[in-house]
């Protein structure tokens, strides 16, 4: 199965040890023309625990918002942007939908990362 950009997906997501995982949801945030070679995705971790809310690098997803609807997610989440992993596509399970606000898994990812806008160089 070939998973895009914006997919809700579930995977095999490793602990912070590194040394267990656990099936979980994701969002896929790598560009689908990446095209490295190699069978894998990042994606972000997504979690039901709303303490973790409110952060710049978080993006929070509540049922009774539309942009709930399609992702296939059963319970409020929280979609953490400074929880990114690179999984194998073997360790993907199933896609469970599509989260259609990218524009602010981007400015999450903006946060998580340090970047800033480009700007075109001056003459």
């Amino acid at each position: 199965m070939d998973y895009k950009r914006g997919d809700v997906a579930l995977v095999y997501f490793p602990h912070s040890d590194l040394r267990t995982i656990k099936l979980r949801p994701v969002l896929v945030v790598q560009a689908d023309d990446l095209n490295t070679g190699i069978p894998q995705l990042v994606v972000a971790m997504i979690s039901s625990n709303l303490r973790r809310a409110g952060h710049p690098s978080r993006v929070t997803v509540l049922l009774s918002d539309t942009v709930a609807v399609g992702t296939g997610l059963q319970l409020d989440s929280v979609i953490m942007t400074d929880n990114l992993a690179t999984i194998e596509t073997t360790q993907f399970k199933s896609r469970l939908g599509i989260f259609s606000n990218m524009p602010a898994v981007d400015n999450a990812l903006y946060q998580t990362l340090g970047l800033k806008p480009s700007t075109p160089p001056q003459a």
